[in-house]
């Protein structure tokens, strides 16, 4: 267990993981090359050429197969609704029954469909990109509950499978007589926590493969059943999109809120957060494409969001129905992002990526709410360090701006996410930025002279053979607690000494915040002792 869990322990009540929303894209693999498709026109429906009418009927028997299947369903088909889609059909799932399709929606959205380029007796077939109307049916399934499954009409019929394990969750534990209370995608209670967790752990790549698939067989009749035992024409799964969360729920809503402000505090103040990097546990080369920052979202809402990006993803900790602290990482694409296969079979090794993520996140919020440094490591830090060479190098000083400017680059989740390592140019313009210094003013060199001093202190190490470095644990809390020295005691304290704001004075009691009157007292406090001990200026 990580050690913001071990610490705040007490306070939960309890604890799960699992997946929330999985997207699936469907496709039949051999109509990903445009000669099999006109093999299997040829060998099973005697066509040839496959023209453009012949790609158009198809579509019209999907369209009228829709609304012939509507009718007998009693289901009507609607047009896209404004707003969120989950929103507008939550009430037609209310009565649901089991296996019941419940709502269709058609709306227009991009998807591969095959097109017959030619004219008379020559025609050839492409794939292209194109947005046509499509039909979300949204289903409550007996083993997933609620779900949907988006059906392109155009051959060959690519499509989308929605699941939640929420829901999944929810019926295996009706099945086990486990009680429990769900708000939507949450659990609140559970009167066996643990065997929540075992259950959420079971979930294979067949439970998603066997509902899908049941699904796309009765959504695609185009296909006859010898054809789709001998032509090879079943979709085959790819995870789109991918959510997996991390729920720790509170005893007290006021534990919530103040874990909540210390968190939305640190990330405001530590190494630059509305920048920094998230922990992927992937390396970061001159070569990455995509967001690479962390966002505070939502401001004016009761529960502002974190969110972190990183290349097609990111990830989320937000508080929800008043218990519960959600921390979840998301993807648009788990190869790029993870380095992990798409296909759905690759579900074990993405779970066990997506909880390493959620760990080592933790593990560095734990760090900066709550790192020590005992007074005599402190003093070390500050003295020279003398080489076995007579050469002495300088120690760490608390007020030093180049020092604290790396130091801001070295805390970012950057190199975290790049498995702990960076070279010296990698910190270079982040430690330029944080400066605002010009490359003439702080060149190269001198950054590297400036980590040559935190290597002197075992705060950082280098990769032997190569031109890496890695900023070991020790370090980062040694970072961190420089950081908040200067940041939240040290450069406030002499701001309120040094820098009166004679408006200030004018700002009644009762409206200066928290914040400042904690430092106003600290500043009393100080006045009193000099005066105690006979050093107030005369």
């Amino acid at each position: 267990m990580n050690a913001f869990y071990e610490h705040h322990k007490d306070n939960i009540r309890f604890d799960y993981r699992c997946f929330d929303r999985i997207l699936l894209h469907a496709a039949i693999q051999p109509f990903q090359q445009e000669q099999r498709a006109v093999g299997f026109f040829w060998t099973y429906r005697q066509i040839y050429p496959v023209s453009r009418q012949v790609l158009r009927d198809i579509a019209t028997q999907y369209h009228n197969w829709a609304k012939n299947r509507s009718q007998k369903w009693g289901v009507a088909i609607q047009e896209d609704p404004p707003g969120r889609r989950d929103d507008f059909v939550d009430r037609y799932f209310r009565r649901a029954q089991p296996d019941q399709v419940v709502a269709i929606i058609k709306a227009r959205e991009p998807a591969t469909i095959m097109t017959a380029i030619g004219k008379d007796d020559r025609w050839h077939l492409e794939l292209k990109r194109r947005w046509v109307e499509q039909y979300n049916f949204y289903v409550q399934d007996s083993r997933w509950g609620q779900m949907f499954v988006r059906v392109c009409p155009y051959f060959p019929f690519s499509a989308r499978v929605c699941l939640n394990q929420h829901y999944w969750l929810a019926l295996r534990m009706q099945e086990r007589g486990i009680r429990f209370q769900q708000c939507a995608n949450a659990f609140l209670q559970c009167s066996d926590p643990e065997t929540l967790q075992k259950l959420a752990d079971s979930l294979t790549a067949d439970d998603l493969i066997t509902c899908a698939k049941k699904w796309l067989t009765r959504f695609t009749p185009f296909f006859t059943a010898e054809e789709r035992k001998h032509a090879g024409v079943q979709h085959r799964l790819f995870f789109a999109q991918v959510e997996f969360c991390d729920n720790l729920i509170f005893r007290r809503r006021a534990a919530v809120d103040v874990l909540e402000q210390r968190l939305l505090d640190a990330n405001r103040t530590i190494g630059q957060p509305n920048k920094l990097t998230l922990i992927f546990g992937r390396r970061i080369t001159r070569h990455h494409a995509g967001k690479l920052q962390t966002v505070i979202e939502d401001m004016n809402l009761p529960n502002p969001v974190i969110r972190s990006h990183y290349r097609k993803g990111f990830l989320k900790q937000y508080v929800r129905d008043r218990f519960l602290l959600r921390t979840e990482p998301a993807t648009n694409n788990i190869s790029t992002d993870y380095g992990i296969g798409k296909a759905v079979e690759n579900l074990p090794p993405l779970r066990q990526r997506l909880n390493g993520i959620i760990d080592r996140y933790l593990e560095v919020q734990q760090d900066i709410l709550e790192t020590f440094v005992d007074r005599e490591e402190l003093r070390q830090l500050t003295q020279p360090t003398l080489l076995p060479n007579g050469r002495r190098i300088p120690g760490l000083k608390l007020d030093q701006p180049r020092q604290l400017a790396l130091m801001h680059s070295l805390v970012r989740f950057r190199y975290l996410a790049a498995e702990g390592t960076f070279t010296t140019r990698d910190l270079y313009p982040q430690t330029l930025q944080a400066l605002r210094r010009t490359p003439e003013e702080y060149k190269l060199g001198s950054l590297r002279y400036d980590l040559w001093k935190l290597r002197a202190k075992g705060l950082v190490e280098k990769i032997p053979h190569s031109r890496r470095y890695r900023l070991l644990p020790h370090g980062y809390q040694i970072c961190l607690v420089f950081l908040k020295l200067y940041e939240k005691i040290y450069a406030p304290l002499t701001a309120g000494i040094l820098q009166l704001f004679v408006a200030d004075e004018s700002i009644p009691k009762e409206k200066i915040s928290d914040l400042d009157r904690r430092y106003t007292a600290v500043i009393q406090a100080l006045d009193d002792l000099v005066e105690a001990v006979g050093l107030k200026a005369a």
